[in-house]
């Protein structure tokens, strides 16, 4: 980039840290718990951004989403999940050389995401990242989450920053939105937790990486 944004704001599952295995661990027990085999990683992988519906769906299919079992099951789900979140959790590979070269250059970072606030501090908590990140915006605090624009506003209320001078990087299509819609610079991240079948080219973000590598080049801090 030709001029350094005045702050970043990342979705965080599938974006900033990658979440699935320990998603993958949680849903495998589970299944297990009911006489189910384990699925493939990569299968429970791409339904993690979409949250633990989508899980649960991928988990156990013969459930209709308004059942009695399908609630239960998502919130034991939450559960056992909320129990050991950043076990294996961690900063995708090269996001911490990211990390510190906007804190060396004064450029705050923080994170606007649709996961809950009681399971989103604890796992930044987890990875000791709770002191670095400069605002965490969950959908507790905002009437309507992503696609809207509200927690992006709010986000940047809080940096006391302009929207506009503003980059906020996803790994879903309602990431993108969100931030087209706030008015701010939009980056689609090709390694998150993409669903089969879709191309980030296709989002209309302003620009698409598919590596954390290319995402450092692209803010030319290398």
């Amino acid at each position: 980039m030709s001029t350094l944004p005045v702050a970043v704001l990342f979705d965080l599952d599938g974006t900033l840290v990658d979440t699935a295995p320990d998603f993958v661990r949680v849903l495998n027990a589970l299944r297990l718990k009911y006489g189910r085999t384990a699925l493939d990683y990569d299968v429970i992988r791409v339904a993690v951004s979409a949250g633990a519906r989508a899980m649960i769906q991928v988990g156990f299919p013969e459930y209709s989403l308004d059942s009695e079992e399908f609630a239960a099951l998502r919130q034991e789900f939450l559960d056992n999940y909320s129990l050991s979140l950043a076990q294996e959790s961690r900063l995708f590979t090269g996001m911490e050389s990211l990390l510190q070269a906007l804190e060396s250059r004064d450029i705050p970072w923080g994170i606007v995401t649709n996961k809950p606030r009681i399971y989103s501090e604890p796992l930044l908590a987890g990875l000791q990242l709770t002191e670095r990140c400069q605002v965490l915006v969950c959908p507790d605090d905002v009437s309507q989450t992503k696609p809207h624009p509200e927690p992006m506003y709010l986000a940047c209320n809080t940096l006391n920053v302009l929207p506009e001078h503003t980059i906020y990087v996803g790994d879903h299509i309602r990431d993108i939105q969100a931030g087209n819609n706030a008015g701010m610079k939009t980056i689609a991240v090709g390694f998150g937790y993409i669903p089969s079948g879709e191309s980030i080219i296709e989002w209309q973000a302003d620009y698409c990486v598919d590596t954390v590598a290319d995402l450092i080049q692209h803010f030319n801090f290398q």
